[in-house]
This record gives structure tokens, C-alpha cells and sequence, in this order.
């Protein structure tokens, strides 16, 4: 169906029930919340540097709060799946280790952990997605569509983790312990949590908690495939203390997550629709791993100037180690037989900057405020071949250095804001070989550079004290393609980094325009937007090998929420989000190919409900439907076919708590009805092969307590 008519004819039902939707996300008044003392008040530091006001930031905006974690949480703890059921334009979960595949309006979100970068946008190998233990986030800003505001990698928007900080003065405990089953054998699993809050001339919190979980089974009780997290650690500490108005504070946080050493895949069959399954075993490799460390020195001074300024110094170190096997990429004559050598991969990245903002309100005139800052970014990457040693993607050195200027005016209901960013990276590789299965091609190494001036505009209009408001947005994005990709796959002789063009970065523009009404009891918010690239990055697998094409995409989609409370204990909410994707299939060429499943996710509905039975109670029931959709049906590249189809699923789960006099009782079960179902990267991948037709989780009983003393 066309995008205009499809969008039309939702944003018209939408309008006609109005009172069973909830405001989450597309609006610049309207702040996700589960509670009703969540105000419109509440502020974002990720989309403007400085705190603002969600009402009077022009473009898509969402907060998860503490609330919504902690509600989510009793059901599941896969943050993907979070951001799924609260983000419309969010990809479904692939309730993996992996989290490939898993992007927000058909693009790569930057990933951040109180502003510091999680992803790799030199290699994005698609396992950034687990970096924090849920217990020590406060809440999660979300920005949708490419921002100039935080720099490279975000060109499908922000992703900030914002972690906590203790409120209360004196000394608390909290102790946290779950456990879940499937009622299968291999399906447990259990988490326990300890965390210390101090709030006096200093304010301290720290955490150490610990998670395990089985294999598990699917809705046909057949156990699932092995990339998934087993195991997972997190020591967390934030050390603060206030200088009038200075204030100085340290953070460091370290997150580890495995994969199962004892058991091996068993391959299934896409033709007969049967999921890969596992079994006991021993792999003749290490164990995945993700491990990711995070520190940072901030300083904040709220009156240096008249202004606000923050400076944060931050260093984050991430590693992530892949399944191995016998790989035909992997194979090399000169050290096993050709099908008999074992290797697998692992990325590591090292990265370490600064974060620089002045904010300055009331400059000149009331009304009129000024930011100004800097960030710089060194960034360290390669991926070598853990069992032998041998260097898969040759070490790649990446600076940049990016100092931006923004203005805001307010002048009663109106608000604009405008701004530039300049940005300057640069980068080196060293003299490197390629493996055997590329031709072991000598590549001449060289310094890449990129210059480039990103540009952001936009209004919110109030009218007046109707509850209704509109915004228009125009933002660019400055990310890279995938370097190291592309280095590694080097085939012919004669080449060096000074000639490889596909290094150019990717230049994003996004425009958006939105409306919100909110109401005493209700509210509603639409947007529609279009990104776009004239020179976008996109992987296309052919007879096995994956390789990247510098074409053009566009992106264009629609998105709806709304919120209604008809009593003071109910609250029924809901969001739907269309996304229509399309790139060129040579560069330079029209827009003939549908943007695959590596990049966007399916349309989705979830609808929910929340209802307090009594003082102490709530009761959380939600449902997310993500419809069927086929791609580039007789489309082909070389001779692998591009087509893609997912017939759709829907799942339902439910969670009830008690804030008992024992601490906080929880009980949640995830799919509910124990729907059997491939999930959508499973399904849809048209580079899938027997060893990943991935199946869903079945029905999953979780319980959990909490005390805190």
C-alpha cells in the first residue's frame, strides 16, 4: 500500500480513537510515562546539550523513565526489547546476544551511556547493544531521526542511558533477586542485584549484580539457537560531590555478557519452516563474549559567565568476540588443510574524548539563549582472528574534532532553534595483508580526512491554551560507513587507503513535521518524516560474502501515539509506526530496491494497558503486532536473490507487582499465549541460511523481589 494513502488512512483512525492510544514518542510536548504525575516539564540533555524542556524541542523526542524500565523488567531484560515496545520506529528485538539488524527509523542509532559512545561506527559489528545493567539506569533518551547535535554515528538518532543518582539524603540498601522458568528442563534463569545509595556532602551509588540464563525453548517447547546471552556481570560506581555551584563527578561501569560454552547449534530447514535448535555439546572455540568498560571525569559549573557549563573527559574500552567454526573466509592452505581450520573473530575498540558545552540563557534579550562546545573523539579498531593470530581488519586509527554553536529564541508560544556543527575526522591505517581467502592482497595503507559542516533547524508552535502544538524539523547526520568491512574484503592488487572512495562518510538530512494534542486525560501525537543520502552505506551479501555499496536511501515513515486515563487507576496507551525504505542497486542509480531487514524493521502496533487494583498495585498487560511484509520480490545481486518476506506475528505479555511490606513482589509472563514464531531478522534476512531461522522465545514466567532498607 502506498505510504500517503496508508499513512492517511491511520492518522484518520487514529484520530477516531484517540482515547485508546498513548502519547509516547513523535512529539515535542508529550513525554512517555506509565505514571500520572509525569509532567510535560520533565527535560532532555541529548538533543540539545543542555537541559530543555521536551515541550519546546522542534522533533521526535522520547523519555523512558524509571517507571517503564522497572515495568518492562519484570517481564524481560533485553534492552532491545525495551526500546522495541516503547519506540515506534525501533526494529523488533532479536532476543540474541547480537543486536544486528536492530535499528530506529531504517538507520544506526548512536548509542550512548551517559554520553558516552557505545557503538563503533568503524566496525559496527551489531553486539553494542548490552552495556548496562537495567538496575542502574535512571531513565533513557531517546532522540528519533539523524541529529547534528552529538557528531558521528548518529544518523538514525540518539540513544542516551542516563544512570542514576541517589535523591534521598542518608544511606539505602537495595537487594534485588529474580528468578524465571519455561517449565522445560535448560530454561531457568535467575539474577540477583546489590546496590548502595549515600547521599550527604557527597552522593555515592554502587552496584554489583549478576544474571544466568539457560538455553530456554520456543512456543513448541524445542530448544533455542545458542546466540543468546548465558551469562552476564556488572560492577557499576558514580562518585559525586558539590562545590556550590561546581559540581564534580566520576563514573565507571563494567559490563560483561557470555555466551554458552556447552552447547552447539543444530541447523534447521526455511523450506519445511523449522527453527534452528541446540543441544548439548562441546565447542571446539571459545565462548562469545561481549565485554565493555566504561569511565568518565565530568565537571559542571551552573554559573561560569551567566551560563552553564559541563566538560567531561571519558574513556570506553569494548571488546566482542564472535562464534567460530570452520569458515570459508577463515580457511588459509598455509596453515590447515583447506575445511579443516577453526578460527573465529573478535572486535576490539578503543575509545577515548572530550565533551565540551557552554550554555548561556537570556543572552541580550529574554528569551534568547546560546550554546557553544566541542567534542573531540579518538577512536582505536581492529578485528583479528582469535585461534591463530591473524588480522582480519588491520588497526584503524580515527580523530575528530567537532566544535558546534546553537541558538534558541523563544518569543511566547513560538520557539526556534538553529544550529551548526564542524565537523573534521580523519583517519589512518597502517600497511596491511588481507587473508588468504581475499588473496592475501597487499594493501598500502594512507590517511583518509573529511570535513564537513552539519546544519540543524527547527520550530515548535504553541496555540495557545488549547492543549494542540505543531513542530517542523530539518537536521543533518555525519556518520562512516563500515571502514572495516570494507577494508577486509580488499581483493585486487594495486589498491591502498588513499583510493578506496567508498571511505567517504555518509551525509544525512532529515525533515520532519509533527502534531500534538494533549488533553486533561488525554493526548496524541503524529509525525511524518524523510531521510535522506545521496551517499548511503549498505551491506549486500552475494553467494555468501558480504561487501558494502556506497548508494543512495531514503527513508520515509509515519508515526502515531496516543495516551488516554479514563479513570484515575487506568491508563491505555499505543503507538504505530510505518517505515518505507529504498536504496539503488548500483551507485549513482535510481531508487529500485526496498531497504532490507538489516536496516528496517517491519510496520508495528503496541497497544497496552496499565490499571492499579489497589493502593500498592499495578497490574501491566502489553501487545505488539508486527505486521507481514515482502521486499524486492525478483530482485537479485549476481546470483543471490534480494527477495524478503516475514508473515508477521503477534506477541502479548503481562506483568502484575505489589509494593508489599516485604519489599516489591513482581510476577510478568512473556508471550503470553506461548505463540511459536520466527522472529523478523530470522525470517526476512534474505541472506539467512539453516543456522540462523531463529525461533522466539515461548512463554516465560518471571518473579522478582525487591527491598530496599
Amino acid at each position: 500500500m502506498h505510504l500517503r494513502f496508508h499513512a492517511l488512512a491511520t492518522a484518520c483512525a487514529c484520530l477516531f480513537i484517540a482515547p485508546t492510544l498513548r502519547a509516547q514518542t513523535t512529539s515535542p510536548t508529550l513525554v512517555t510515562a506509565t505514571t500520572n504525575d509525569t509532567s510535560a516539564e520533565q527535560v532532555v540533555v541529548t538533543a540539545t546539550r543542555g537541559a530543555k524542556a521536551v515541550e519546546k524541542i522542534p522533533g521526535a523526542v522520547s523519555i523512558i523513565s524509571r517507571q517503564d524500565i522497572e515495568a518492562q523488567g519484570l517481564v524481560s531484560e533485553d534492552p532491545s526489547a525495551l526500546l522495541a515496545l516503547q519506540i515506534p520506529g525501533y526494529a523488533p528485538s532479536r532476543q540474541k546476544l547480537s543486536n544486528f539488524g536492530e535499528g530506529l527509523r531504517g538507520r544506526n542509532a548512536l548509542l550512548l551511556l551517559d554520553g558516552i559512545p557505545q557503538t563503533n561506527p568503524l566496525r559496527l559489528g551489531g553486539r553494542e547493544g548490552y552495556f548496562a545493567d537495567p538496575m542502574i539506569v535512571s531513565r533513557i533518551e531517546v532522540v528519533s531521526g539523524a541529529s547534528a547535535a552529538q557528531g558521528l554515528g548518529a544518523t538514525g538518532g540518539i540513544i542516551n542511558t542516563i544512570t542514576r543518582t541517589p535523591t534521598e539524603e542518608g544511606t539505602r540498601h537495595t537487594v534485588e533477586l529474580k528468578y524465571g522458568t519455561q517449565f522445560h528442563g535448560d530454561s531457568a534463569s535467575w539474577k540477583t542485584g546489590y546496590m548502595l545509595e549515600h547521599k550527604s556532602s557527597y552522593d555515592l551509588i554502587a552496584y554489583l549484580g549478576a544474571r544466568n540464563q539457560d538455553i530456554g525453548v520456543d512456543g513448541a517447547g524445542r530448544p533455542l539457537a545458542t546466540e543468546s546471552l548465558h551469562r552476564a556481570a556488572d560492577v557499576f560506581v558514580k562518585l559525586g560531590k558539590d562545590f556550590g555551584p561546581q559540581r564534580l563527578q566520576v563514573m565507571f561501569n563494567r559490563y560483561q555478557a557470555d555466551g554458552f560454552d556447552d552447547r552447539v547449534d543444530v541447523p534447521g530447514d526455511r523450506a519445511t519452516g523449522v527453527p534452528t535448535t541446540s543441544q548439548r555439546g562441546t565447542l571446539p572455540y571459545d565462548a562469545p563474549r561481549n565485554e565493555v568498560r566504561s569511565a568518565s571525569l565530568e565537571w559542571t559549573h551552573n554559573d561560569l559567565a551567566q551560563g552553564t557549563a559541563t566538560v567531561q573527559l571519558f574513556k570506553q574500552d569494548f571488546s566482542a568476540r564472535y562464534s567460530g567454526g570452520v569458515i570459508a573466509t577463515f580457511q588459509d592452505a598455509a596453515i590447515a588443510p583447506v575445511g579443516q581450520l577453526i578460527d573465529q573473530s573478535e572486535i576490539q575498540a578503543d575509545k577515548w574524548g572530550l565533551r565540551a558545552s557552554w550554555v548561556r540563557p537570556d543572552l541580550w534579550t529574554r528569551g534568547l539563549e546560546l550554546t557553544l562546545g566541542a567534542d573531540y573523539l579518538d577512536d582505536e579498531s581492529q578485528q583479528r582472528l582469535t585461534q591463530t593470530g591473524r588480522v582480519w581488519v588491520p588497526p584503524m586509527t580515527y580523530r575528530s574534532l567537532a566544535p558546534f554553536a546553537q541558538l534558541e529564541y523563544e518569543i511566547g508560544p513560538l520557539t526556534l532553534r538553529g544550529g551548526l556543527r564542524n565537523e573534521h575526522s580523519r583517519l589512518k591505517v597502517d600497511d596491511y595483508s588481507t587473508l588468504a581467502y581475499y588473496g592475501s592482497r597487499a594493501v598500502q595503507g594512507g590517511e583518509r580526512s573529511a570535513s564537513k559542516l552539519v546544519k540543524n533547524l527547527g520550530a515548535v508552535w504553541r496555540f495557545g491554551n488549547t492543549g494542540w502544538s505543531t513542530f517542523a524539523a530539518y537536521s543533518e547526520g555525519f556518520g562512516s560507513p563500515d571502514v572495516g568491512l570494507i577494508l577486509r574484503a580488499v581483493n585486487s592488487n594495486g589498491r591502498s587507503v588513499n583510493n578506496l572512495v567508498d571511505l567517504q562518510p555518509i551525509l544525512i538530512d532529515n525533515r520532519e513535521v509533527g502534531v500534538t494534542w494533549r488533553g486533561s486525560r488525554a493526548s496524541l501525537s503524529a509525525s511524518v518524516y524523510r531521510s535522506h543520502s545521496d551517499l548511503g552505506s549498505q551491506l549486500v551479501v552475494s553467494n555468501g560474502i558480504g561487501s558494502v555499496q556506497r548508494v543512495p536511501i531514503t527513508v520515509r515513515g509515519f508515526e502515531v501515539t496516543g495516551e488516554w486515563r479514563p479513570l484515575p487507576d487506568w491508563q491505555f496507551n499505543g503507538s504505530y509506526a510505518i517505515t518505507r525504505g529504498r536504496t539503488a542497486s548500483t551507485a549513482g542509480g535510481s531508487l529500485d530496491l526496498d531497504l532490507g531487514a538489516r536496516s528496517q524493521g517491519p510496520d508495528k502496533l503496541v497497544l497496552g494497558a496499565l490499571w492499579r487494583p489497589a493502593p500498592g498495585w499495578q497490574a501491566h498487560w502489553t501487545q505488539s503486532v508486527y505486521f507481514s511484509r515482502d521486499a524486492n520480490e525478483g530482485k537479485f545481486s549476481g546470483r543471490t536473490s534480494l527477495e524478503e518476506h516475514f508473515k508477521g506475528y503477534t506477541v502479548a505479555d503481562v506483568a502484575l507487582s505489589w509494593d508489599s511490606p516485604w519489599g516489591k513482589l513482581g510476577a510478568g509472563i512473556e508471550n503470553l499465549f506461548d505463540r511459536r514464531y520466527i522472529t523478523y531478522y530470522g525470517q526476512a534476512n534474505y541472506s539467512g541460511t539453516a543456522e540462523d531461522y531463529y525461533a522466539g522465545r515461548g512463554r516465560t514466567l518471571t518473579l522478582s523481589w525487591r527491598r530496599t532498607f
